[in-house]
């Protein structure tokens, strides 16, 4: 975006159209915070705003002002959502890079006539599908894209507590604690801004880390104890969770949020893969370490992509045959697997 860009859409969001909020298929903390920082922020210039996203987002996450006021789309009549959409002047893409990943909701969002705004920090953004975009690889998270964004357009005054809150929420949950994408000045400039607004760290790092069920502490500790397995010589570890022992610990959307960062605690572990099973397909998450770029093998062998140390990738084959797909493909990474990445 250039600075009449920002300038222009700045007054279009002040003006009277609806707005419309989206983000991704199965929203985590930085799509959510997002989402909620632009609600609250646009908010206070323009009522006419409005979260949808394509399915539930993870129940830890439910503290957020108004996060009851997000629409669901997959729990509402198409006909319904199609005259939402609709009537929208302006529908802001947050947290991904291409229709697709809102799923179901694609169709709908991209009939819409409204002026389609895109943030976000992934790559290969399909930049014909939106009028205006916002791409930073090098962004922590959308969520400090998102605070870029609102200062570029001179909307930073109307970041309320609220807003900052979530913005937070993004960036602490898209860094890990501050543990990966976190080497830029900016970040924590923001960071301090954030709690200068009026965030109160402690208390959102309770809200978003201690704020789980007893279920889940104990799904965390079948998957490390009975589901933990270890490939020493490509220093690798993967979890695989079936939808039956999912169902066997209650499980929640969001309950296995985080279980993928924990293999990479261990010295000799560069890689982490955990496999949870879904209806029709079983959802890869990967994670590494150092220069090793895990979307490499998320795009070319399991039909996804994401970050260098951060992605995500499906399978159609079972948990048992993936896993051996999974061990076909690292040969061909010994020597970089191999490497020290301290």
């Amino acid at each position: 975006m250039t600075n009449s860009d920002f300038s222009s859409i700045g007054n279009l969001l002040r003006g009277q159209g609806n707005i419309i909020i989206t983000s991704h298929y199965n929203p985590d903390g930085d799509a959510v915070g997002s989402a909620m920082a632009m609600y609250h922020t646009i908010k206070q210039i323009n009522p006419n705003v409005t979260v949808v996203l394509p399915n539930r987002f993870p129940d830890f996450l439910k503290w957020i002002k108004n996060a009851a006021d997000v629409v669901i789309f997959d729990q509402y009549d198409q006909q319904n959502m199609a005259g939402l959409f609709n009537k929208a002047s302006v529908i802001f893409c947050l947290d991904y890079n291409a229709p697709s990943r809102v799923e179901s909701m694609a169709d709908t969002m991209m009939a819409a006539p409204a002026t389609k705004i895109l943030i976000d920090h992934h790559p290969n953004p399909d930049t014909a599908a939106f009028n205006y975009l916002l791409s930073k690889i090098s962004a922590s998270s959308t969520a400090e894209l998102v605070y870029e964004f609102l200062e570029e357009s001179g909307l930073t005054s109307y970041i309320n507590k609220a807003a900052a809150e979530c913005i937070y929420t993004g960036i602490i949950t898209d860094t890990g604690s501050f543990s990966f994408s976190c080497n830029n000045p900016k970040t924590y400039r923001i960071m301090a801004a954030l709690i200068e607004i009026g965030v109160d760290a402690e208390k959102l790092h309770r809200l978003i880390y201690d704020n789980f069920s007893e279920s889940r502490l104990r799904l965390l500790g079948y998957a490390f104890d009975k589901k933990l397995l270890i490939l020493s010589e490509y220093r690798t570890a993967i979890i695989s969770l079936s939808k039956q022992e999912l169902n066997d610990f209650q499980y929640k959307t969001g309950d296995t949020e985080g279980i993928v960062n924990y293999p990479l605690s261990i010295k000799e572990i560069n890689v982490s893969i955990l496999m949870t099973e879904r209806d029709d397909l079983i959802r890869l998450s990967f994670r590494s370490k150092g220069d090793f770029a895990v979307n490499r093998i998320a795009a070319e062998y399991f039909e996804g992509g994401g970050h260098k140390n951060a992605a995500g990738g499906n399978s159609y084959l079972s948990i048992n045959d993936t896993i051996e797909k999974i061990k076909s493909i690292l040969p061909f990474y010994q020597n970089e697997l191999n490497g020290d990445f301290k």
